[in-house]
């Protein structure tokens, strides 16, 4: 998979959809679209028994680079300077650098680059709602800190009668490299075709804003997404959009770190039980709304 900014509230109706998709990160260099942005933690305390397991290779300039795919409201997404990415999961991190006595720098992303390049070194942590999945513990060390479902959404009204388990033959969007695109619909596809019925048209978009766009626009029948995602999306579309069926298949959202740095991921995972041991990560989570997805127990690969 792939959790709420009221301050966006004024951007409702079909406006908000586009102006998601232009914020929209199609350049996947350093810069991103309008740049990295330095973002300091509102300070908790710095804990120094944590901060002392940060790698000295990031200690030596004091800020964590992380890269992101602010395409994901709210989650983490472009603020209305176009620049600036803000949301949950930035506030959330900010708070954990802040920990370990760091600042952070956020660069935008596709989302399907970010692994790669944590491996790499052009990243340092990856935050972008990266749901935890065996395929990517084997690649990277992954730290949970909430939890999400899934949720589908259609146009108001569903007007092509589509469901989450009668889909076949429907027209489906999606983000790409997502969960739902590599996992979930492949199986639904898997049991049209056992059925003897037409395939899910799985339409990929490169960005979330996209895919609920092609939903308001009746280019797509449905899409799906994790649950704050959408829910945030039927709100932000000013009715346009409904949700569809339950939430389903919940499984936590993991921080990207790389293989080699067990003591750092670790000294992440600790963090986060400090902000929740201080109240400070249900502050947040409040915020944004999302306090839903709060968990007790973040841990590295679990």
């Amino acid at each position: 998979m792939k959790a709420r900014g009221w301050h966006r509230g004024a951007l409702l109706g079909l406006m908000m959809t586009f102006a998601l998709v232009a914020a929209g990160c199609g350049d996947d260099s350093d810069t991103g679209a309008g740049g990295g942005t330095d973002t300091t933690a509102a300070a908790p305390a710095v804990d120094e028994a944590l901060a002392a397991k940060v790698p000295d290779t990031i200690k030596s300039d004091g800020k964590l680079l992380i890269g992101t795919d602010p395409t994901y409201a709210p989650n983490e997404f472009l603020d209305t300077d176009g620049k600036t990415v803000i949301g949950f999961d930035v506030d959330l991190f900010n708070a954990v650098a802040a920990k370990l006595g760091l600042q952070t720098e956020w660069q935008p992303s596709k989302f399907a680059d970010i692994i790669p390049g944590v491996q790499s070194g052009k990243y340092e942590a990856g935050v972008s709602s990266f749901t935890i999945n065996d395929e990517r513990k084997q690649q990277v060390n992954m730290i949970s800190y909430f939890s999400a479902g899934t949720q589908w959404g259609t146009k108001k009204g569903n007007p092509t009668g589509i469901q989450p388990d009668n889909a076949c033959g429907k027209k489906v969007a999606v983000q790409t490299a997502t969960v739902q695109e590599t996992e979930d619909l492949p199986q639904r596809n898997k049991d049209c075709e056992s059925a003897g019925n037409p395939a899910i048209t799985i339409d990929s978009y490169q960005d979330q804003g996209q895919a609920t766009a092609a939903v308001v626009s009746g280019k797509d029948d449905a899409m799906l997404a994790d649950s704050p995602v959408l829910a945030y999306a039927v709100k932000q579309t000013n009715g346009q959009l409904e949700l569809l069926g339950d939430i389903y298949d919940a499984a936590p959202y993991g921080y990207i770190i790389e293989k080699d740095q067990a003591d750092f991921a670790q000294a992440i995972a600790d963090a986060v039980s400090a902000l929740i041991t201080d109240g400070t990560y249900t502050t947040i989570l409040e915020k944004w709304g999302v306090q839903a997805g709060a968990i007790d127990d973040p841990a590295v690969n679990a």
